[in-house]
This record gives structure tokens, C-alpha cells and sequence, in this order.
């Protein structure tokens, strides 16, 4: 006998596919937005107007726009303290506080409270390892964290950049100790990093980095980590890092990029470290790189 046919009405059909894409879906989790704010990250040096200018208007935009400046980095508090002030004196701005913390005090429960109407955070110059000493796990970092989530600025300077990136360049050289033979060589398992705050996740940031000669560095770096992009930031010139996700140059001078993620990699016998296809690219100030793409962003005609 026949078997009767089954007929599934087609409005079923399409709600059980529904139904199945929303559980898959669902068990993703939901997709988590990106920072709402900016990062200033300048390559040290002389800190020209624009530069200084666009962390101020920035800052100003966001909450009460205080702006907060920690100075651990440095081994003269004090001096960076007085010249700080002046140099926001001078730039018409008054609700700046300065802050040079200790662990213990970062560690206190209402320590983020320093920061309470703040638009703005800079990091001072100096030594970015004792950034991290000091703040990495404490409520202060976790509030600087938020304000950069929900729209404010992170500014900082050479130690006060470095220390942006997730993996963080500390400045030391497994090879040698003498400062005349510094980075003359591209090998593995050479150049000290540990962690860093983790603004910037997906690249390395580098300092000083035409002046100090950093390139051997910096590609050692990027060849051991090929899914990061390094950025190298020449003194009186910064990086801004926009809600969008694209690095604008700002300032006077150049930003290297180095970029291994579609390149072949290689090491030696001797651990001398090797790249095919590995892209570089010289940014002025104006110029826009999509990070992403990896590729320079055309100015709007």
C-alpha cells in the first residue's frame, strides 16, 4: 500500500530554520562593541601644539573633561610634575591633577576615585616597566580601562606608549648589556616584552623609533609575532587610534609600520630570523592606515 506523503506547511519550515540560526547564535554570545574613545600615543620627543591640542579637545569632550596625568615612569616626579602643569597652563587647560602612585595606593578600593569627571589620561615618559608595576590588576588601571570603553582619551609618551600594547616592548636586550652594540642584529628569543596595559591588542607600539635607530628591533619582534602589526612612532609625532579602529599621524614626522600576517617566517640554525613578503610602510603626518586592511586609507576627495 502507498505510504500518505507529509506535508510541512512552508511558514514551519522557515520558523524552524529561524529557531535554529538564533540558538546558534545565541551560543556565540553577543558580539562585543568596540572603544568608543581614542588613544594619543606619541613617539616621545618634543610634544608639538596639534599634537597637545587634539588630546585636550578630546579630553574635553568626555565626562567632566578633567584630565589626569600619571607620572610613575619617571625618576623626577616632582620636575615632570612642575613641567606638566606648565605645559597645560599653556595650553588654557586648569582641571589637571598629577599623580605619582604607588602600588599600594592603586591597590586601595576607592583609588579609582582619582579619576571621578576625568575625559582625559596621560602617561608620562620614563621607564614603561614601572607603569606596569605599579597599576597592572588594580581598580585605577580597570577605571582608566572604562573611560577609554565609554569615550574618553589614554594619552602617553614614550614609556607612557609603549606601555599601551598588550605585548609590551620593555626596552632590554637579551643579547647584550652594552649600550654601543644595542639591536644590531634581528634574532629570536632576543627582545625582552612582558605585559603591557592592552589598549592596543592587535600591534606592537615602538618609541623614539627613527631617531634611536629601533628597526631591527621592532621586525624581531613582529617576525616572532607575525599576527601583530608593529608601529614604530618617530619623537614628536603620534598615533591616534580612533573609535574607528584606523591610526592617524599627527605631529611632524613619520610612523613605520611593519606588518608580517600574510608573510613566511623563518628562523636559522643560529636563530637569526627571516621574512617573505614581509610589508613596511612610511606614514607622514595626515595619513590614515586601516590597521585591518593594512593599507593606507585614500583621502576623501
Amino acid at each position: 500500500m502507498k505510504k500518505p506523503s507529509i506535508f510541512i506547511p512552508l511558514t514551519l519550515v522557515l520558523f524552524l530554520a529561524a529557531l535554529s540560526l538564533g540558538q546558534a547564535c545565541s551560543t556565540q554570545g553577543p558580539v562585543r562593541p568596540g572603544p568608543k574613545g581614542s588613544l594619543l600615543i606619541i613617539g616621545g620627543g618634543e610634544r608639538t601644539g596639534d599634537i597637545m591640542k587634539r588630546f585636550t579637545t578630546l579630553a574635553a569632550g568626555f565626562d567632566a573633561g578633567k584630565i589626569v596625568v600619571f607620572t610613575m615612569a619617571t625618576g623626577v616626579p616632582d620636575e615632570v610634575r612642575q613641567d606638566t602643569l606648565a605645559e597645560y597652563e599653556k595650553l588654557g587647560i586648569k582641571d589637571v591633577a598629577v599623580y605619582h602612585l604607588t602600588r599600594e595606593e592603586a591597590l586601595k578600593p576607592d583609588a579609582a576615585k582619582i579619576l571621578d569627571g576625568a575625559g582625559g589620561v596621560f602617561f608620562t615618559g620614563g621607564d614603561q616597566s614601572k607603569l606596569t608595576a605599579v597599576l597592572l590588576g588594580t581598580p585605577v588601571l580597570a577605571r582608566v580601562r572604562e573611560i577609554y570603553e565609554k569615550g574618553g582619551i589614554i594619552g602617553g609618551t614614550s614609556a607612557g606608549a609603549a606601555v599601551q600594547s598588550e605585548l609590551m616592548i620593555t626596552g632590554d636586550e637579551k643579547r647584550t648589556k652594552n649600550e654601543d652594540e644595542l639591536w644590531q642584529a634581528i634574532l629570536a628569543d632576543n627582545v625582552v616584552h612582558t605585559e603591557g596595559f592592552g589598549f592596543v591588542e592587535d600591534a606592537i607600539i615602538d618609541q623614539h623609533f627613527v631617531t634611536r635607530r629601533r628597526h631591527n628591533r621592532l621586525i624581531s619582534v613582529v617576525l616572532e609575532n607575525p599576527s601583530l602589526v608593529g608601529v614604530g612612532i618617530e619623537e614628536s609625532t603620534a598615533v591616534l587610534v580612533r573609535p574607528d579602529g584606523k591610526y592617524e599621524v599627527v605631529g611632524e614626522n613619520q610612523v613605520i609600520i611593519y606588518d608580517a600576517r600574510r608573510a613566511k617566517t623563518a628562523k636559522s640554525p643560529t636563530g637569526r630570523l627571516g621574512g617573505h613578503g614581509l610589508a613596511m610602510h612610511v606614514l607622514l603626518p595626515g595619513d590614515v592606515y586601516d590597521l585591518a586592511a593594512g593599507r593606507l586609507e585614500e583621502p576623501s576627495k
